[in-house]
């Protein structure tokens, strides 16, 4: 599982908030094939805080997976990461 918390600036309306949170939960779902939402936060205009998680066979292939998928955020959102979390268990 991930959990990252991050700031979105210059922020105006929920909408507009709604609309980068989808964007990028849209991007890990398409891009790493991620179960993803929104977890917390849903009220605050300039925060938000999203979960992750992936489930694999190999635990150091699914924190690969769950790492790229928070440098894609990084990079290519309009965000401000606050905190990030990755969390793995083996069965």
């Amino acid at each position: 599982m991930i959990q990252i918390i991050f700031e979105i600036p210059d922020v105006l309306s929920i909408k507009e908030k709604r609309r980068i949170i989808k964007s990028v939960l849209d991007k890990m779902h398409r891009r790493f094939h991620l179960s993803a939402a929104e977890v917390d936060l849903q009220d605050s205009l300039s925060f938000s805080q999203i979960g992750g998680a992936i489930v694999s066979n190999s635990k150091v292939f699914g924190e690969k997976v769950l790492q790229k998928a928070f440098n894609l955020i990084e990079k290519e959102t309009p965000v401000r990461v606050q905190d990030m979390k990755i969390y793995s268990e083996e069965f």
